[in-house]
């Protein structure tokens, strides 16, 4: 691209943002009754409807009539020019030819880094909707670079939150209206925010005598989250087009999800069937699913037992840091490393040496004087933290699978910041939002695919057969093809990244290419996403999972029972499965 061309690219880039800048200010400071902007808003409805589109269904009266021209103009003012960065440096790689894998690899690399930063500013302005994105970026580690990973990843539970007088505010109005009660006579003490996401946030309190005196967490939605969110899926909607058009069905399934979650009642529900499942599972000493208040919860408020704990990652980052002599810097420098090296491997089988060795490469950078007794003290117990860290992951994926295929009810959203570490020792499963139902035909469909794709060899014809059942249909009915999708979507990345594939989506894009799947099952959909945010957790831990193996246990007794609960299997009593 010649020279001129380039500068020129940048100056429209330049003034676009000068423009964005000035029509943000301008609704900001203005209201509805100056002529300019009415004026602003009339030209930019004609020109794109999506972008100041007034909200579906009913919206709340203090919500600003220019707010979602407001954030449109916001986001594109941030992402445009990292669009176009991005897109221009693809462009010149085909027009200058540029084979040099190094030379390609560094110049990613050094992108990523330029914007990661560059995105968190827009997603914690904006947050609504575009925090949710975040966290999901975030959680998959296994093919989102890992910059965006790194920078993202204190979206988990660190955005910041609202004021605490306004939170109050929303809790004493909800409370009056659902029970006809004051704040005071609920709660003795509202106390500090234990953590703030996309809808809302958490804050730790004490109910009063009256209402029992435990300690609770409050769950409080956000001020106008529903409006925001069908709004922003507006403006992202038109990134996928310009940027993402392999997204666009991810984010479809995203919508159906989130807009679920914006009654807190339903999600008390799911508290307590989920609580009452695992309560009569063989995992209820290891897992923890607290206990709603359901008397005092409402649209807007949410009030349940409180679980003290640390998130998983914190948690192994806690004592990989007390095993190197309390340097935490130290302690991700290595969780990176090993990070590092799932996402540049291109076979699945090369994950499980390299740890102790890295681990022992970064002792011997700083601790020379390290005696041979002491490193070995250190391996070891790096090798009991590892063990203790693969575990917690199988069991949160058996717990899993047990919902999914025995109870038919389990959490479509289990991103790594609704998993913690409780002080006694199980793990808690926080965040039920966005809980999934599976019928009995679902689960037995389902469990039938699994259980051909967990075999030690894997017959194409039967996971085919079993995919057809369950209502996937391609165009030609490639069978190799379909087993293929099978594995992706409940297995594992690891043929896509044996053939050369940087992310699952452009390993999608491949098997849609030689036999596009034309019917996609919706229980199907959301299991999948599961699936995928698990082997991003376990990319996060440093492991390659392989979902399948894991759920193929819990699949064979559905089928065994015909999806039917076992009393004996209920009471606690683990079954014994052959292999």
């Amino acid at each position: 691209m010649p020279a001129a061309d380039v500068h020129r690219c940048w100056q429209l880039i330049w003034w676009f943002c000068v423009v964005c800048n000035f029509l943000v200010s301008a609704a900001t400071a203005s209201g509805d009754n100056n002529f300019l902007v009415k004026q602003i808003r009339s030209s930019l409805t004609r020109a794109n409807p999506t972008l100041c589109c007034a909200t579906i269904g009913v919206r709340d009266q203090a919500v600003n009539p220019l707010e979602p021209t407001i954030r449109a103009l916001k986001f594109w003012r941030r992402v445009a020019p990292i669009v176009v960065h991005y897109k221009f440096t693809e462009y010149w790689f085909k027009v200058a030819h540029v084979g040099d894998k190094t030379r390609r690899y560094e110049t990613w690399e050094k992108l990523h880094s330029t914007h990661a930063p560059t995105g968190l500013k827009c997603i914690l302005e904006l947050r609504g909707l575009f925090v949710k994105i975040g966290q999901v970026m975030s959680s998959r580690a296994d093919f989102v670079p890992r910059q965006y990973v790194d920078v993202f990843s204190e979206l988990q539970d660190s955005v910041p939150p609202w004021e605490k007088d306004r939170i109050q505010q929303i809790v004493q109005q909800s409370l009056m209206e659902s029970q006809g009660l004051q704040i005071e006579d609920v709660f003795e003490t509202f106390d500090e925010v234990l953590g703030s996401a996309s809808i809302g946030q958490v804050h730790k309190a004490k109910l009063t005598p009256k209402f029992g005196g435990d300690v609770v967490a409050v769950k409080v939605m956000h001020p106008n989250a529903e409006t925001r969110f069908r709004n922003d899926f507006k403006i992202f909607r038109t990134l996928c087009k310009v940027a993402l058009p392999g997204w666009d069905p991810i984010l479809r399934e995203l919508e159906m999800q989130m807009m679920t979650e914006f009654d807190y009642t339903n999600e008390g529900h799911n508290l307590l069937r989920v609580g009452k499942n695992m309560a009569k599972s063989p995992y209820a000493n290891k897992v923890k699913v607290p206990r709603p208040a359901l008397h005092l919860c409402s649209k807007n408020l949410l009030v349940m037992e409180y679980l003290s704990g640390k998130k998983l990652a914190t948690s192994i980052e806690d004592k990989l840091a007390s095993i190197l002599g309390g340097d935490r810097l130290m302690a991700r420098k290595v969780l990176k490393a090993k990070q590092q090296a799932l996402f540049e491997s291109k076979h699945s089988g090369h994950q499980k040496k390299g740890f102790l060795k890295g681990l022992n490469d970064i002792l011997g950078e700083s601790n020379n004087s390290m005696s041979v007794l002491e490193k070995a003290t250190k391996a070891r117990k790096l090798m009991s933290m590892t063990r203790d860290a693969r575990n917690k992951l199988s069991l949160l994926l058996d717990a899993t699978g047990h919902q999914i295929f025995n109870d038919g009810l389990y959490n479509g959203d289990p991103h790594p910041g609704n998993i913690l570490v409780l002080e006694c020792g199980k793990l808690g499963l926080i965040d039920y939002g966005q809980t999934r139902s599976l019928t009995k035909h679902d689960r037995l469909a389902l469990a039938a695919v699994v259980c051909a794709l967990g075999k030690k060899t894997v017959d194409m014809n039967e996971v085919s057969n079993a995919m057809n059942e369950f209502g996937f249909h391609s165009r030609d009915n490639n069978e190799e093809n379909i087993a293929k999708f099978a594995a992706l979507y409940f297995d594992s990345d690891a043929a896509g990244k044996s053939l050369g594939y940087a992310t699952p989506q452009k390993y999608l894009q491949h098997l849609n290419s030689i036999d596009p799947m034309v019917d996609v099952p919706d229980p199907a959909v959301f299991v999948a996403r599961t699936s995928f945010l698990f082997r991003g957790l376990g990319a996060l831990l440093q492991q390659q999972l392989h979902t399948s193996q894991h759920w193929k246990k819990h699949a064979k007794i559905a089928i065994d029972t015909k999806g039917e609960d076992m009393q004996l299997y209920n009471l606690g009593i683990t079954p014994i499965v052959s292999e």
